[in-house]
């Protein structure tokens, strides 16, 4: 098993060594190139992806053609597009990766075999969900009532990671804001 991906079984769900041997044949690694896609809009997600290495994003395109990032994640963190991976429905958003990234991928079923059968991927899958929620929770309440300049703020002590190697265009689509004005707020901090 991949060390990172030990790691985080470990500190999220105590796994031992046992454990994670039993696991790690679930993982597939593979590697995708800047700007690859993982899941495009329509397709029916099956996939769970762990981030050993760069980072994506999962976005939504509107029909003036604006994107709207929802999550960007980091090496050490799982990624998937949840509502098509759980419903088997077709995703609304897109996951997509910013730099070179090297991901472990479990498929779903194996995925939810898993979860059923062994407490600590029960474990982390509630870990992840919960996760997911607070963290959108707050980035919901956080921004509403905001303008542009608290957004940047709040990135600077929530996430100052996606500042510091994302693009301005992708980071004005997760703040909801436009990235000329993000570029104009970046340069009085």
């Amino acid at each position: 098993m991949h060390p990172l991906l030990k790691e985080y079984f470990k500190f999220h769900a105590n796994a031992d060594d046992k454990i994670l041997e039993r696991l790690s044949p679930y993982f597939v690694e593979k590697t995708f190139k800047r700007n690859e896609y993982l899941l495009r809009e329509g397709e029916v997600c099956k996939h769970n992806y762990f981030i050993i290495s760069g980072c994506m994003r999962l976005f939504t395109t509107n029909k003036e053609g604006i994107e709207n990032t929802r999550y960007i994640a980091f090496e050490g963190k799982f990624g998937t597009s949840f509502t098509s991976l759980i419903t088997g429905l077709p995703a609304f958003e897109n996951i997509q990766c910013l730099e070179k990234t090297t991901v472990l991928i479990i498929h779903k079923d194996d995925f939810y075999d898993l979860v059923e059968s062994e407490p600590s991927i029960n474990k982390i899958y509630r870990h992840i969900l919960e996760s997911a929620y607070i963290t959108t929770q707050r980035r919901i309440y956080d921004f509403q009532g905001t303008d542009s300049l608290e957004r940047v703020q709040w990135l600077l002590k929530n996430q100052p990671k996606i500042l510091s190697r994302i693009s301005n265009k992708v980071v004005a689509s997760y703040l909801g804001i436009t990235p000329h004005t993000l570029s104009r707020l970046k340069s009085k901090l």
